[in-house]
């Protein structure tokens, strides 16, 4: 483990909730931002195995005192809203720049043979599938836009029958004025293409398909080739961190999980 990493980690929760005046209980040994610390460490190094993480954090004296696992998952459960708000502000801080890359990778629930007996999440909404793996899969789908340095800074979950277009307006709001986004061959649209560009002047520049027309600027085609290799690196750090095997009994426990993988990637790769 890295441990300036982890310590950076902890800085960067521990004076975000201090400058918003959060306190943690006067009688709890460790701190929420220890809480969440181990949360985020369990998703960059453990799996999201959040007893193990616990484990060992504490036998290499990372926290302030005993935390035992049942108290630390009602804990971090209670906190779990601070985890999806610091995802959330820490992406908009790093929003910067004019290049960014789309994509979006499976987030099965549990195995497609299973999907009748899941109590997660039922319907024929979350059968999706997966053409870069050519497999099915039953959950949802992991919406990300991440910067040239693959650090997510955009990010929404949906059921994974949707298509890949259904969040552009929504995550694509929010980016600079004249950025490129660039994304694969799902995002062909020339109607969202127009509209996105015209109420953001954000040019959405997706990989054409054979039997389209290439894109009219050279460039566009030179630097799809190259940021395209920046979100598969993340969806490859994403995938040996297991969010497509997360263990969780409720889908509290799934987004809570999901949102400590996308701050690991925002530390990690922002670093």
């Amino acid at each position: 483990m890295n441990a300036t990493w982890i310590v950076t980690v902890f800085e960067v929760i521990d004076t975000t909730m201090e400058r918003l005046d959060h306190h943690s209980h006067s009688l709890t040994k460790v701190p929420d931002s220890e809480v969440l610390t181990v949360a985020v460490v369990a998703a960059k190094y453990f799996q999201n195995h959040h007893e193990r993480a616990l484990t060992v954090l504490q036998a290499l004296h990372y926290l302030s005192g005993p935390l035992c696992p049942s108290r630390f998952n009602r804990r971090l459960h209670a906190l779990a809203d601070w985890l999806a708000f610091l995802a959330d502000t820490l992406g908009e801080v790093l929003t910067t720049g004019e290049v960014f890359v789309i994509d979006s990778l499976p987030v099965p629930v549990c195995r497609r043979a299973r999907a009748r007996r899941c109590r997660k999440v039922r319907g024929r909404v979350y059968c999706g599938y997966c053409a870069a793996k050519d497999e099915k899969f039953f959950g949802w789908r992991l919406h990300l836009i991440c910067t040239p340095a693959g650090v997510p800074v955009r990010f929404t979950m949906l059921p994974a029958a949707l298509h890949d277009l259904t969040p552009i307006h929504e995550l694509t709001v929010s980016l600079p004025p004249g950025a490129r986004l660039f994304g694969d061959k799902g995002y062909n649209s020339a109607k969202d293409e127009a509209s996105i560009l015209e109420e953001t002047t954000v040019r959405l520049i997706p990989v054409r398909r054979k039997n389209m027309q290439p894109h009219g600027w050279f460039l566009d085609e030179l630097e799809l080739r190259e940021y395209r290799h920046t979100i598969e690196t993340v969806n490859s750090q994403a995938e040996a961190m297991g969010l497509e095997r997360l263990h969780a009994r409720t889908n509290a426990g799934f987004e809570l999980k999901v949102h400590a993988s996308l701050l690991a990637l925002q530390c990690w790769n922002a670093n």
